[in-house]
């Protein structure tokens, strides 16, 4: 082994050709390995941090618990790969085929037998692939089971019968993935966007649906058996303007009165609630997408998760609240407030408005108040921040791609690693 690791260093950016090799546990971390062929290779436990792949062959390969954090595999052969328990996280996989396939070579009698792992189909049972980007990846038949897939991309992909059973797929993007047949059960899906995905004969039975963006019609042909999603407003026990009077109460009085809404898990679409106190509410994974909230009050409200798309909420107070991975695409937050909100005391705080990994792709923005907030890798795609004032905000592998910034403040603002500013 200590030869292949000289060789590699020495060859680091050439084609090789080391098929069938025993490298188990070498550290191959930032190699330039693209177009290499490792077709059947032994890489248990491999350590290849940052490692580039692109274009690899890796058919057949065995990379159980291989650290392959942050490596390049685009458009690599992935076919037939055992990546259990393999740390795939922060790495790029656009376009590449994770596909089933085994690896077979003669026996002495002439025969065909596999000469890799014990599986013939690719496998990432119990793999870290969270905040991976599997962008027109295909994984038809794969064995994902019990997989972190937080945060990854996987638009476009190819998963037909792909087996994610009992997965974690919180605030995945999944938009227009190929899902026919596949097993979702059990699977977490808070916050993913399936939002044009292909879902005949998907087995969604016991999953966990609440916060997933999808449109009702594409899920109608798809397993729904014990399948948990937002709740209807009919489902409470009090009428909604009453509990919401009552939280008017609780804000109003500091909690001597009335009681706290929660209104988490519902779905609440285009209701009408404009200038309503709702301070301090508990509104994790609620629907309000279209809703109108102009002017309403909302600081230090907890709005994980929630669908806020094309939303009302211009001119209201976002102070504090908690907005960690909402959907606030296309909605309207025009003056809207979310500078910190402090508290005084014998101990003062600085409550931060929080948007991390917040989808805000063609949010309206501008003359927002945004000082302080905390936006990292939040989505701002074609945002309109004209005028807004990121003063001190945290914008951190924020991606600002096509957005508009004219007048927009950025004093002290954290723009490490942002995509697509243009200053």
């Amino acid at each position: 082994m200590r030869d292949h690791a000289v060789f590699l260093s020495r060859a680091s950016g050439s084609r090789l050709r080391l098929r069938l090799c025993d490298l188990s546990h070498l550290d191959l971390s930032g190699h330039d390995l693209r177009e290499c062929d490792l077709t059947g290779c032994k890489l248990y436990g491999a350590r290849m941090i940052g490692t580039g792949l692109r274009s690899a062959n890796l058919y057949g390969a065995d990379l159980r618990l291989a650290n392959l954090r942050g490596a390049n595999l685009d458009g690599s052969d992935m076919r037939g790969v055992c990546l259990r328990g393999a740390v795939l996280s922060e790495a790029t996989m656009v376009e590449t085929d994770l596909r089933d396939g085994v690896v077979v070579a003669p026996t002495p009698t002439g025969e065909l037998q596999p000469v890799s792992h014990d599986v013939s189909i690719t496998e990432l049972t119990c793999a870290k692939v969270n905040n991976v980007d599997l962008t027109r990846a295909k994984l038809a038949n794969a064995f994902v089971m019990q997989t972190d897939l937080t945060d990854s991309i996987l638009r476009d992909a190819n998963l037909t019968r792909v087996n994610l059973t009992n997965s974690d797929l919180t605030g995945c993007l999944m938009e227009g993935a190929n899902l026919t047949e596949a097993n979702l059960s059990g699977a977490v899906l808070h916050g993913a966007d399936l939002t044009g995905a292909q879902m005949a004969g998907t087995d969604l039975s016991n999953a966990d649906m609440v916060g997933a963006i999808y449109d009702p019609d594409d899920i109608k042909s798809a397993l729904l058996t014990n399948t948990r999603v937002a709740r209807s407003a009919e489902t409470l026990r009090q009428p909604l303007m009453r509990i919401l009077d009552d939280h008017s109460d609780w804000v109003n009085s500091n909690g001597r009165e009335g009681s706290r809404a929660d209104l988490s898990e519902l779905d609440l679409a285009g209701v009408y609630l404009e200038g309503r106190n709702l301070a301090a509410a508990v509104l994790r994974y609620v629907v309000l997408n279209r809703a109108q909230l102009a002017g309403s009050g909302l600081a230090m409200a907890d709005l994980t998760l929630s669908d806020l798309r094309w939303a009302n909420l211009a001119g209201a107070d976002l102070r504090g609240a908690n907005l960690q991975r909402a959907s606030l695409s296309g909605a309207n937050m025009r003056r809207v407030r979310m500078s910190p909100v402090e508290i005084n005391g014998s101990h003062s705080l600085s409550w931060q408005t929080n948007l991390l990994r917040a989808r805000l792709a063609g949010a309206d923005l501008s003359e927002a108040d945004l000082r302080g907030a905390q936006l990292p890798d939040a989505n701002l795609v074609e945002a309109d921040l004209r005028g807004a004032d990121l003063t001190g905000a945290n914008l951190r592998g924020a991606d600002l791609t096509r957005a508009r910034i004219k007048g927009c403040r950025l004093d002290n603002a954290d723009l490490a690693d942002v995509v697509g500013l243009n200053i």
